[in-house]
């Protein structure tokens, strides 16, 4: 038996996605375009496209359960990381790992959609999350309310920091 049948069981396949294809969900303005879900790979990371447009990206929150890794593709994001003496500016084949239980969030300032690929580890509990705030945005009427949001997130083991607070 080998060492990755045990960890991987014998259920797992290959997984393939041709460009433009696989599950996309609406994440509060940001489209994710899955890779991977953590279905996908045995509950161990999930990774996805996110299209971010100017003036978008996340809030800064803290994960409790997952560590998030981030390459920019195209485009321009700020990040705020705990930990860092400022905000980091990341550019096209910039990278950030964020680890869990650090404060984090980014924003598009720049005038050009960004394109940052995704990966968390493990990813299931991002992937229910950002389903649930795909839903919420379909119920909602604009922009969700913070506490809809923060409600959610505390669910799946993420804290929303809000400004407004």
């Amino acid at each position: 038996m080998s060492s990755d049948a045990g960890r991987n069981g014998p259920s797992l396949s290959a997984l393939f996605r041709a460009p433009g294809s696989g599950p996309t969900l609406d994440v509060l303005g940001v489209t994710h375009s899955y890779k991977a879900m953590a279905s996908d790979t045995g509950q161990q990371f999930s990774v996805w496209e996110s299209i971010v447009p100017p003036g978008r990206g996340a809030p800064a929150h803290t994960h409790s359960r997952e560590d998030e890794a981030f390459y920019v593709l195209s485009g321009e994001v700020v990040m705020d990381v705990e930990g860092a003496a400022g905000p980091l500016r990341l550019g096209t084949g910039a990278f950030l790992f964020a680890p869990r239980h650090r404060r984090h969030g980014y924003r598009n300032v720049g005038t050009d959609t960004a394109r940052l690929l995704v990966f968390a580890m493990p990813g299931a509990g991002l992937d229910h999350m950002f389903a649930a705030f795909d839903e919420l945005g379909r119920r909602s009427e604009g922009m969700p309310s913070v506490l809809a949001i923060a409600t959610i997130a505390g669910q799946h083991g993420v804290v929303i920091h809000s400004s407004a607070a």
